[in-house]
C-alpha cells in the first residue's frame, strides 16, 4: 500500500470512528430514554440493565454505521482541501479519483459489513433486547397497558381504556373490561368512568378499583338446562365502586429475564428465513382472496351468468329496460332479491376487509423487511458519494459545517425512507419501490455532486444563472441607446 493510500485512509479512519461512536451513543440513549420508565424502580439488577443496553447497540449498529460513513467522508475530504492537500495533489498530477479510490473500497467493505450486522446480528438482538424489554416489563404489569387499544397481556381479560394519568400512572379513564374466564367467549363486561390499578412488588395479585360504571353478566351460555336459561339470562347493576382482584402470577412468572416469548417477529429473521417466509404468506393470502371471491361470486350466481348461444338465447321485447317485460309483481320479486344479494354481497365484503387488510399489511412487512435490509446496506456507499464529493467542494474540516450538512442530508434520506416504507405497508407502492425510493432520490445527486467535483466546481455555477439575465438587461439598454 502506498504511502498516499494509507495518510487518507488515516485522514477518513480517525473522524469516523469518533463520529460514528458519538452518533452510536446518541441514538442508545434516544432509545434508553423512551423505556427508562419501564426499567428504573423495578428491582433489575445492572447487568441485566448492561445486557439490555448491549443489544439494543447491536441493534442501532446498521442505522449509525452510513451517518458515521456521511459525516466521516465530508470532514476527511473537507479537510483536505481546507489545507489545501488537493491543490498539492493535483500539482502533482493525482486526479480527485485516484485520492478517493482507497476509501472507495473501505466503504465497500464496510457495505458488506453492515449486511452482515442486518442479515445475522440485527435479528439476533432484535429477538433478545424485545424480550428482554418484554420480561422487564412484567415486573410492573400495570405498565405495560397501553391506551387507546386492547390490552390482552393479562391473562383472561381484554382492556381499553382512553387514558393513563398520575404519578405512578395507574388512574385510568373510560376504561372497557371483557372477561374471559371461560370456553364461553366475552360472558361479563364491565364499563366505567374512572378506574385505579393497585400492583404491589412481588405480588401475584393486580387490584382494579373502578368508579361510576355498568356491570353486565350473561348467564345463558353457562346454563345447562334450558329452564335455568330461561329463568336468568344475564344479570346487570350499575356502582360508584366496583373492586376485584387479577391473578398475575401467569404474567409475572418466577422473574427468569432471560425467558424468550417472541420469536417469529418479522424483524427476527435472517433473509433466508424471510425468503422463505414470504411465499408462503403469499399463497396463504391469495388463497384468502380466492376464497373471498368464490363466497361473493356463490351470493351473485355468477355461474348463471353466462352467455347463451343464438339459437337458445331467448327473444326479449324491451332489451333496453329489462325489467318493463315483467308486471308489477315480478318487478318487485326481482328488485327485493337483487337488494338482498347487493346487501348479502356488501355485507360479506365489508365483514372481511379488515382480515384481508391485516394479512396484506403482515405480507408487507416482510416484503418490506426484506428488501430494506439490502437497501440499508447499500446506504454507506450511497451517503458516501454525496460526503465525499461535497466535501471537496466546501473545503470545510471539523464538526462545524459538515455537522450541519450531515445532518442535512441524513434527515431527507431518512424522510425518504421512512415514507416509503410506510407507503409499501400500506400498500400504496410495492415493497421494492418504498424499500429503495430514499436511494433513488440521492443517487442523483451523488452523481451531480462527484461529477462537478471531478471538475473542481462549485456546487451550483452562479454565473450560468446571472450571465444570461446580465447578459438580456445589457441588450435591451443598447437598443434604448440606439433609438435615442
Amino acid at each position: 500500500m502506498k504511502i498516499l493510500d494509507k495518510y487518507i485512509l488515516k485522514t477518513f479512519l480517525v473522524p469516523f470512528f469518533a463520529t460514528f461512536l458519538i452518533v452510536l451513543f446518541v441514538l442508545v440513549m434516544q432509545i434508553l430514554w423512551q423505556t427508562f420508565e419501564n426499567i428504573a424502580g423495578k428491582g433489575i439488577s445492572l447487568p441485566f440493565i448492561l445486557k439490555f443496553l448491549y443489544y439494543t447497540t447491536l441493534g442501532i449498529v446498521p442505522q449509525a454505521l452510513p451517518i458515521g460513513v456521511l459525516l466521516s467522508s465530508i470532514m476527511a475530504l473537507g479537510s483536505l482541501g481546507e489545507n489545501y492537500e488537493f491543490a498539492a495533489a493535483k500539482s502533482a498530477g493525482i486526479s480527485l479519483q485516484r485520492l478517493v479510490r482507497p476509501l472507495v473500497f473501505l466503504t465497500i467493505i464496510l457495505s458488506g459489513i453492515n449486511f452482515l450486522f442486518l442479515n445475522n446480528i440485527f435479528p439476533y438482538a432484535t429477538l433478545k433486547q424485545r424480550n428482554l424489554y418484554y420480561n422487564i416489563k412484567k415486573k410492573k404489569p400495570a405498565l405495560a397497558l397501553v391506551p387507546g387499544s386492547f390490552n390482552s397481556d393479562l391473562p383472561n381479560y381484554q382492556i381499553k381504556f382512553d387514558e393513563k394519568y398520575g404519578e405512578e400512572q395507574n388512574l385510568l379513564k373510560n376504561v372497557l373490561i371483557y372477561q374471559l374466564s371461560n370456553i364461553y367467549g366475552n360472558q361479563k363486561v364491565i364499563t366505567a368512568e374512572r378506574g385505579k390499578i393497585i400492583s404491589e412488588e412481588g405480588s401475584r395479585y393486580m387490584t382494579f378499583i373502578l368508579y361510576d360504571g355498568y356491570y353486565y353478566e350473561d348467564h345463558t351460555k353457562a346454563a345447562r338446562t334450558p329452564d335455568k336459561r330461561a329463568s336468568m339470562p344475564a344479570s346487570q347493576a350499575t356502582f360508584k365502586e366496583y373492586e376485584f382482584n387479577i391473578d398475575i402470577s401467569e404474567v409475572v412468572g418466577d422473574g427468569a429475564l432471560d425467558e424468550e416469548k417472541f420469536k417469529n417477529s418479522y424483524n427476527m429473521r435472517t433473509l433466508n428465513q424471510l425468503n422463505d417466509t414470504i411465499p408462503i404468506l403469499k399463497n396463504s393470502y391469495d388463497e384468502m382472496l380466492l376464497s373471498r371471491s368464490k363466497t361473493i361470486a356463490n351470493i351473485a350466481f355468477a355461474k348463471d351468468l353466462y352467455q347463451y348461444n343464438d339459437s337458445l338465447k331467448p327473444k326479449i321485447e324491451n332489451q333496453e329496460n329489462i325489467l318493463e317485460n315483467f308486471d308489477l309483481q315480478q318487478k318487485i320479486t326481482i328488485l327485493n332479491a337483487s337488494i338482498s344479494k347487493m346487501n348479502s354481497a356488501h355485507s360479506n365484503v365489508k365483514n372481511n376487509s379488515t382480515s384481508i387488510k391485516y394479512k396484506r399489511k403482515s405480507l408487507n412487512f416482510y416484503d418490506s423487511e426484506f428488501y430494506g435490509r439490502i437497501a440499508l446496506s447499500f446506504s454507506c456507499l450511497i451517503l458516501f458519494f454525496i460526503g465525499a464529493p461535497l466535501g471537496s467542494i466546501i473545503r470545510k474540516g471539523g464538526f462545524g459545517l459538515p455537522m450541519i450538512l450531515a445532518i442535512a442530508i441524513y434527515v431527507i434520506y431518512f424522510f425518504g425512507n421512512t415514507l416509503g416504507k410506510n407507503l409499501a405497508e400500506e400498500s400504496s407502492i410495492s415493497s421494492l419501490l418504498g424499500s429503495w425510493i430514499s436511494t433513488m432520490v440521492m443517487l442523483p445527486v451523488g452523481i451531480l455532486l462527484t461529477r462537478r467535483a471531478t471538475k473542481d466546481k462549485g456546487i451550483f455555477n452562479v454565473d450560468a444563472i446571472l450571465l444570461p439575465i446580465s447578459n438580456f438587461f445589457k441588450k435591451m439598454m443598447s437598443k434604448k441607446d440606439k433609438k435615442i
